[in-house]
């Protein structure tokens, strides 16, 4: 008898779990999951899903093409919709067919939960795990208490999230790690790159986002305020680390910047950037943990078109934009927002913390306190303390 039957497996028997992710990040997580899930049951394990390279590389057979529903912005997401709707009745049919342990549901809930709440209206029984939280906690709460219904655990990528649905009356959330905390040491300088961080020609590091929109709306004030800090500090050195697939329209626009840049493309060229950096600019996102975890002070940039710059006035709810002040729960960072997105008010919170003094010291001594909040008792990787949990969950141990 397994999970969905209203058991917790036999005895012996392989531990069947079924693992559904939507996008590249969840991939990736699904694919360490799926590794310490194997060497935790000793290799009993069976795994059927939805995933992309990663998890296919970790053994499974996803049940379609991975690129039929890992797509993102409005337009190829209303293109796609048929069959991405297509493709949520199939898997949660294929899952009430496997009668697994246990269902993994993988951060992208607009595929992934629908899937689980078809699934549980089916099988009531089944164990029913979210890896990823939901952003309850900055927007539309009023879903942690709905997710009740469908999800019996969710496991959280950042040690603050826990708490949120507790407040908000979520399900049980424990917190997991961040994948990020497995890559400190590549984000930390050498005693050399500390050197230089702080004693050589400063290095400023421009990060305008990973999206066609976000690079739009700020690469033109970047380039203002670029021209501004290299005024009061002509010997600085600005870098700007370039994700592959906007490198050339990066490079169109960087032509047109009074003071360029040098640009760098690829994960070890970023990281490397951000080890010697003196400060940086960011778009908001998971770059500015990054930044915060190699001990970069920044300035944070956020600005989207007025339609949704209104919405999220009205349901946004968090204190912050940013991940290492929610993380540190307290605005070390400054973060400038829509009409203070300005060249001006960019260079009025960069130049201090390039020249050093009460703010830059303010930020260093704030990021030194991340470790504490994120990392894991005794060495545990995220993806080992996920697989526990998965594991606890399937055999009615939830906690």
């Amino acid at each position: 008898m397994n999970a969905a039957d209203g058991g917790r497996g036999t005895p012996g028997a392989p531990l069947r779990v079924f693992v559904i992710a939507g996008e590249k990040s969840g991939d990736e997580l699904g694919a360490r999951l799926i590794m310490a899930l194997r060497q935790q049951t000793g290799g009993a394990l069976e795994i059927t899903g939805v995933g992309g390279e990663a998890m296919e590389g970790q053994g499974l057979s996803s049940l379609f093409a991975f690129s039929d529903i890992d797509v993102m912005g409005f337009l190829p997401v209303i293109a796609r919709l048929p069959l991405v709707l297509r493709r949520i009745r199939e898997t949660a049919d294929a899952v009430v067919a496997a009668r697994p342990d246990i269902l993994v549901a993988i951060d992208s809930p607009d595929f992934t939960h629908r899937v689980a709440r078809r699934v549980k209206a089916r099988l009531p029984a089944l164990p029913v795990v979210d890896y990823v939280s939901p952003t309850v906690w900055a927007w539309r709460p009023g879903r942690a208490r709905k997710m009740r219904a469908c999800f019996d655990r969710v496991l959280a990528l950042l040690p603050f999230e826990p708490e949120a649905h507790r407040r908000l009356g979520g399900p049980v959330c424990d917190y997991v790690g961040h994948p990020l905390i497995e890559r400190v040491s590549a984000l930390r300088p050498s005693p050399d790159e500390a050197l230089a961080r702080e004693s050589g020609p400063p290095s400023i590091v421009v990060l305008p986002g990973s999206r066609q929109s976000e690079i739009s709306r700020l690469m033109p004030v970047f380039g203002e305020t670029v021209a501004e800090i290299a005024r009061e500090f002509p010997d600085a050195e600005f870098v700007l680390p370039a994700v592959t697939h906007l490198e050339s329209r990066i490079r169109g626009l960087v032509a047109n910047w009074p003071v360029k840049p040098r640009i760098v493309i690829g994960e070890a060229a970023r990281f490397a950037a951000f080890r010697r950096a003196r400060a940086a600019l960011a778009a908001s996102g998971t770059v500015t943990l990054e930044l915060a975890l190699s001990g970069a002070p920044m300035v944070v940039a956020y600005k989207v078109s007025a339609p949704e710059a209104a919405l999220a006035r009205r349901l946004v709810t968090a204190p912050s934009i940013v991940l290492p002040n929610l993380v540190l729960g307290e605005n070390v960072i400054p973060e400038l927002i829509q009409e203070n997105c300005t060249a001006s008010g960019f260079a009025a919170e960069l130049a201090p913390l390039v020249r050093g003094g009460a703010r830059r010291e303010a930020q260093i001594e704030a990021f030194r306190r991340l470790d504490g909040l994120m990392m894991l008792p005794g060495g545990d990787t995220p993806g080992a303390r996920a697989a526990r949990m998965v594991i606890e969950t399937a055999r009615g141990r939830p906690g």
